[in-house]
Formats: C-alpha cells, sequence, structure tokens
C-alpha cells in the first residue's frame, strides 16, 4: 500500500490520493453521527460546533501521518490545521484533487465563509465570556489576594496594568471579603472606564492533609559575635518573641505580673534551656517600673517547657505567649507513613536512640470518603506533587504508605496541602456541601463560574441543575480540567454543557502535572488546545504563569517562553504575588508581540524584525 511503503510521488497518483480522501471523509462523518447519537440520542439536536467536535474526533482517530506528506508534496492541505474547520478542509482537498484527476466528486470548493465559520464562533464564544477584546488585545485572568477585599488601589493598579478578568477563589476566604472584593472591582472599573469580568471558582472537593499538632515555637535567643545577648523583661510584654534583626533585634521574655513582682536588681537565674544547655541570666532594674534587661551568659532557646530556678529561694516559673507551629512531620524517601481517616491533628515519627522508626508519622485525610476507594499499589501525591508515596496497605485505620519520592534531603508534610490520588477514581459527588453554599452567592455576583475537579458530563448536568434551580440558567461555565479523568472524559464534559449554555475550558496544568506526570503533561495540554479549538470553546492557560515574576520578582527564561506559549488560548490565568501587577505589564507585552507571530498552531509570517532596513521607517513594525 502507497501509504506504508511511502512511495515516490508518482506512484502515489492524484486518482489513489482522491481515494483515500474519499474514504477518509465518509468514514470521519459516520463515525461523528454515530458519538453523537451516543452522547446526545438525536445528532440533529448538534450544533455546528458539536458536530465538527465529532468530526474532529473522528479524524484524529486515523492515523494520518503517512498521508500527510504526501498530501503536503502535492501543494494541498495536510490536515495538520483542520480543527475549526474539519468537512470543510476534507472538501476542499477533494474537490482540488477532482480538478486535477477530471472527475466529478460532488464536493464543495473551498470558501472562506466555511473556514471562517469555526474562528468566528470561537470569538463570539469568547466574547460571551469574557468581553469584548481589550484594547491591548490580551485577555488576561488574575486570582485576586485576600489584600484586595481592602486594597482598593490594588484592583485599579491591576486594571491599568492589564487585568480583564478578576477570578475569587472560594477555596479562601468569605462572603465577607468576596463582596469587598467586588465592590473595589466596580469602584475601580467605573474610574478606570475597562471592562473586567468576574470569575468566582468553586472550591470542590480539593482532598487536602489535615490538622498536624502545634508545637510552641522557641524563642531562639542568639549570640552576635562578643555581645552577650540581652533580654527585655516586662509585664507589659504580651507575647515572648524576638523583634528586628541584625545589632537592631531585641527579645522580649513575657512573664505572669506575679512572677515580675518579685524580681529584683542583680538577681540571677538559671535554667536549662529547650535543646539541653544549662544557662544562667542576670538581671539589671532599668529606670523604668517593672521593667528589666537580662544578660545571658551564651545563647538560649526558650519555650513553654524552660523552667527558671532562683536559686537564692528556691522559686521556679516559665515564661509565656510563645508563638505556635505545626510540628515538623518530615520524611524521607524509603519511610513508611500513615494516612489516617482519624481527624486527630497528626504527628511526627517516634525514633528510638538509635535513629529506627517506632511509629511511622501519621498526617490525616480531610476527606475520609478517600480510603473506600483506594487500595495497594495506588500512588498518592503529597503537596503538589513534591511528595509520591504508594499505598502499601488499606485498613480500617486509613493507609500505610511508602514514600518514593522525596529528594534527597526529604521534605516536611503541612497541613491543608493538596492530596492527588492519580490511580483512584474516588467518585466523589460532582458539588460539595460548601459548593452548594457558595453558589447562593456566585450566581449574584459573578459573571461566570468555575467548576473545579469536574471528571464528566453528569458532572456538568449536575451544576448546570444546581445553577437553573437559582434562576442562573444562562450563567457561563468553565470546567476545569486537572485529572487524568478529565482529560480522558473532555470531550462529553464539553458536549454536555456546549450547545446548553457559555462554555469554557481551564487547563490547570498544576494539577495536571501531578496527575498525570510531567512528560504525559506536556501532551495533553496540546490534546486539550486540540480539542477545545475543534468544540469552539475558549480555553484559559493557567497555573504558574511567570510564576517566579509575580511571586519574587525575578523572571525566569524557562517561564517566558512559557507565557509565549500561552499566546494559544484565548485567556490566560496569574496567580497572585507581591509582584503581580509587574506580571501582568510583562505578560501583555509577551503576547502581543507573539500574536504578530502565532495564530493558535498557524505560524504568522509577519515581516521578520531583523530583514527590516532600520532607514525605511514605513517598514518598521510595532514590536
Amino acid at each position: 500500500m502507497c501509504i506504508a511503503t511511502r512511495s515516490p510521488i508518482s506512484e502515489c497518483s492524484i486518482d489513489w490520493l482522491l481515494d483515500q480522501l474519499i474514504g477518509l471523509r465518509e468514514r470521519v462523518l459516520d463515525q461523528a453521527r454515530r458519538w453523537l447519537e451516543r452522547e446526545l440520542g438525536d445528532p440533529v439536536l448538534a450544533s455546528e460546533s458539536s458536530w465538527n467536535l465529532a468530526c474532529y474526533l473522528a479524524l484524529r482517530s486515523e492515523d494520518l501521518r503517512e498521508l500527510q506528506p504526501l498530501l503536503a508534496e502535492h501543494g494541498l492541505s495536510s490536515l495538520g490545521r483542520s480543527e475549526s474547520h474539519v468537512v470543510a478542509t476534507l472538501d476542499a482537498i477533494i474537490h482540488l484533487l477532482g480538478l486535477a484527476s477530471g472527475r466529478d466528486v460532488n464536493a464543495e470548493a473551498g470558501s472562506a465563509t466555511r473556514f471562517l465559520a469555526g474562528e468566528r464562533t470561537l470569538e463570539s464564544n469568547t466574547r460571551r465570556l469574557f468581553g469584548i477584546e481589550p484594547p491591548h488585545g490580551v485577555r488576561i485572568m488574575v486570582t485576586l489576594p485576600t489584600q484586595a477585599a481592602d486594597d482598593a488601589d490594588l484592583i485599579e493598579d491591576l486594571l491599568c496594568a492589564g487585568m480583564t478578568c478578576a477570578r475569587i477563589n472560594c477555596a479562601h476566604d468569605s462572603a465577607r471579603e468576596w463582596s469587598r472584593m467586588i465592590a473595589n472591582l466596580k469602584a475601580a472599573r467605573e474610574r478606570c472606564g475597562r471592562e473586567c469580568r468576574v470569575f468566582m471558582d468553586l472550591a470542590g472537593h480539593k482532598v487536602r492533609t489535615g490538622d498536624i499538632r502545634r508545637r510552641h515555637k522557641a524563642l531562639e535567643i542568639d549570640w552576635e559575635g562578643n555581645r552577650a545577648p540581652v533580654v527585655e523583661i516586662s509585664d507589659g510584654f504580651l507575647r515572648s518573641e524576638a523583634v528586628g534583626k541584625g545589632r537592631r533585634r531585641n527579645w522580649h521574655l513575657a512573664l505572669d505580673s506575679a512572677v515580675i513582682d518579685r524580681l529584683h536588681d542583680h538577681q540571677e537565674l538559671y535554667f536549662v534551656d529547650a535543646l539541653g544547655r544549662e544557662r544562667r541570666m542576670r538581671l539589671a532594674a532599668s529606670g523604668t517600673t517593672r521593667f528589666f534587661r537580662a544578660a545571658l551568659d551564651g545563647p538560649a532557646h526558650i519555650d513553654q517547657t524552660t523552667v527558671f530556678h532562683d536559686p537564692a529561694t528556691g522559686e521556679q516559673f516559665v515564661a509565656r505567649g510563645f508563638d505556635t507551629r505545626p510540628a515538623k512531620v518530615r520524611v524521607f524517601e524509603g519511610d513508611p507513613l500513615r494516612l489516617s481517616a482519624d481527624p486527630t491533628p497528626g504527628e511526627p515519627a517516634r525514633i528510638d536512640p538509635t535513629g529506627n522508626i517506632l511509629e511511622p508519622a501519621r498526617v490525616p485525610c480531610a476527606e475520609p470518603r478517600v480510603f473506600e476507594r483506594l487500595t495497594d499499589g495506588d500512588m498518592v501525591w503529597i503537596d503538589d506533587g513534591k511528595i509520591g508515596a504508594r499505598v502499601s496497605q488499606v485498613d480500617t485505620d486509613g493507609a500505610l504508605l511508602t514514600i518514593e519520592h522525596a529528594g534527597p534531603q526529604g521534605r516536611s508534610i503541612k497541613p491543608d496541602k493538596g492530596l492527588n490520588f492519580p490511580d483512584t477514581p474516588l467518585n466523589l459527588p460532582a458539588l460539595s456541601d460548601k459548593d452548594l453554599a457558595d453558589l447562593d452567592f456566585v450566581v449574584r455576583h459573578a459573571d461566570m463560574v468555575g467548576f473545579s475537579f469536574v471528571e464528566s458530563g453528569d458532572d456538568m448536568r449536575v451544576l448546570m441543575a444546581e445553577l437553573d434551580a437559582r434562576g442562573a440558567a444562562g450563567m457561563p461555565i468553565v470546567a476545569k480540567i486537572e485529572t487524568r479523568r478529565a482529560v480522558s472524559n473532555l470531550p462529553e464534559i464539553m458536549l454536555a454543557a456546549l450547545d446548553r449554555r457559555p462554555l469554557g475550558i481551564m487547563i490547570a496544568r498544576g494539577d495536571l502535572a501531578v496527575e498525570l506526570g510531567p512528560e504525559a503533561m506536556i501532551e495533553a495540554q496540546e490534546t486539550l488546545l486540540w480539542l477545545t479549538e475543534a468544540a469552539r470553546t475558549p480555553v484559559i492557560w493557567a497555573t504558574q504563569v511567570l510564576e517566579t515574576l509575580a511571586k519574587k520578582g525575578s523572571i525566569s527564561r524557562p517561564e517566558l517562553t512559557d507565557a509565549a506559549m500561552a499566546e494559544r488560548a484565548e485567556c490566560i490565568m496569574l496567580n497572585k504575588g507581591p509582584y503581580i501587577e509587574r506580571a501582568v505589564r510583562i505578560l501583555v507585552e509577551i503576547v502581543q508581540r507573539m500574536h504578530r507571530h502565532q495564530h493558535k498552531k498557524t505560524a504568522q509570517l509577519a515581516p521578520l524584525q531583523c530583514l527590516i532596513r532600520p532607514d525605511d521607517p514605513a517598514e518598521r513594525a510595532a514590536p
């Protein structure tokens, strides 16, 4: 067969290619019709966008790699840019081959109307979600921090920088903060005269680690050179804490008023600090009543267990007001870890003096229904994939895991960190109780709702029913694709809503990288871009775009390349950070530059800057 053997062009006749294309078109239409019958019951009910999606799925079920170069060698489309107009592309190729062969093929010639219909529908759907295209041509969604509830200037600065959609994450804050954020946004829109939509993101069943037992943080009193550390003691201090840095640092020790009353000038106190070091403290009265300075004979770590002794009177007492923090649950590769269904705060491992683990560390799982589905051998990822573990045993207490990935120095497990179960179909309800409560606020205040952890067409129908019940039948939905199952079920997820309301797709690349692995995630994000274009559905490129810049103020070259790739999406999402305004401005410039060279998968052949003569201003292109 010509395709299999990669025969020369002369052996692959025009007639042969024409027969191949006619057969391919028939198979595509037949498979598309059967797929729509299965999903919708009657293909007649499908819109043009649903038909095109079905045709694209049918086309991509074929292996076209051998056919593509043969078409290109004849100067024809290689089908590599047919996402938004599958049948129109096939018809145009068949029409041209028919003319070349002299055969009557009864296929429509290519026309601008047919080819541009998909792109125009996508543009219309994008406007329904995000409004008209902004003057700078880049739709940018920004996650609002809690600070935006009280800092109206922050929102105005983001609007001026280029934000066109404000994201409120319902997993954080409350209706009180959300209301203030939205009020500040409305005021900023009026002052700036700019449009900006409100996107509210349901928290979903984000399975997380539970509480970790808290322990008091020691007051770490350092020895700086030859200068003895000095501690201030007064009943005016409510907390034992360090204030300032370097030579300006002061340490405050809070004692009960009754103890302060019995202290005196030149008094010496003895204690054993939290690290087992014997220390002496000599008090010196200041000019202020009930205020002392205490010089230590060395650095010390003092916490709520440190007992101070007065050898003259035999009195003993402790300080108060220490900060608390979760105990450090640190795990290393090969360690066991108990993931518990019991909500009791977690504990570090118990280790004997020789370093042997007597009892493994325990961390509670905030969603106990996970253990109904978890099986031996399943993979568990903790804290956005920083820690990887495999299930060794599932029992009545939860599951015993073995740490497989934690880095050479090990890693600490903290409370409220995400848990991913890529091998486990959890089958949790589409919406949590919190989601249902938050929806009441969302339908009153948001322009669109983000559906976290959607995994099927049935999930989409559940959310649409809840929106309908709240009088929000036309509210746009953005389905967030963040699990392995959601990637597999994307066609049915889109088809469930495609003809019923405005729809968008968010590629949540952070969770996908954990679920699929980084290598498979790259392939998956390409697949999602192709399928969304075939469905003429706008897509949001999300997670860690210019993350280093937004959080640390520095620019990473790989992140710049990633931001340039984001031009292929209709909207780009940035997460919060202290330098978020700068990140928005730089993203606008990056995408504006890329608009000249790339549209979806198609390279735009704008004049190359290196070939434009500097002495010809008419030819110089704007950056």
